[in-house]
């Protein structure tokens, strides 16, 4: 019997990098290597909406962050971030 096996990873569908262009508005641009451009705009169109006024240091940022990861994993989007600044190290 074959079986498939669930934990294989799928090719994404469309690639992201989310580029931080510095403190003055706007701040974010969305940049794409592949993918169907209806995907990608319709992301970039959701991504901007959560960022457009938050620099990466606003608090609101980390919470909107993880909300556009999410809503990458559920479109099959890869993601990356180009932050310009050093990411959080974890506190030890």
């Amino acid at each position: 019997m074959d079986s498939v096996d669930e934990t294989e990873p799928v090719e994404p569908i469309a690639h992201v990098r989310i580029v931080y262009l510095g403190p003055v508005a706007p701040h974010w641009e969305v940049q794409s290597d592949f993918g169907d451009a209806a995907v990608v705009d319709a992301f970039r169109e959701r991504v901007l909406a959560r960022l457009v006024l938050l620099p990466p240091h606003d608090p609101q940022f980390r919470r909107n962050r993880e909300r556009v990861v999410r809503d990458a994993e559920r479109e099959n989007v890869k993601l990356d971030w180009e932050l310009g600044i050093p990411e959080d190290v974890p506190a030890s």
